[in-house]
């Protein structure tokens, strides 16, 4: 998992789309495995190294983060609208008392 998560993290820095979802994937099917074991049989050593992953996967997350808020703003810039991605916001009316 920590190898997907630096290919991810190299992926995301080069915005390589396809080794970005293959890496999505990896982390998937690694879960999906990962979720069959019983938290008891896990010993100190796997523990450490799940905290690791958990890291690393918020720091990716956050890089993921960061780079839809750039292009998001480089969108809005093209568009004239930085709201793009934003869900259209309904007037409320007022509520009779």
């Amino acid at each position: 998992m920590l190898a997907i998560l630096e290919s991810e993290r190299a992926a995301l820095a080069g915005l390589d789309l396809e080794r970005i979802i293959t890496c999505a994937d990896g982390k998937q099917r690694i879960c999906t495995e990962l979720e069959t074991v019983a938290r008891e049989d896990l010993d100190e050593e796997c523990e450490g190294l799940l905290n690791a992953v958990r890291r690393m996967n918020e720091v990716n997350r956050k890089l993921r983060n960061m780079i839809a808020d750039n292009v998001q703003a480089r969108l809005g810039a093209l568009t004239g609208n930085s709201f793009l991605y934003a869900a259209p916001v309904e007037r409320m009316e007022m509520m009779p008392r």
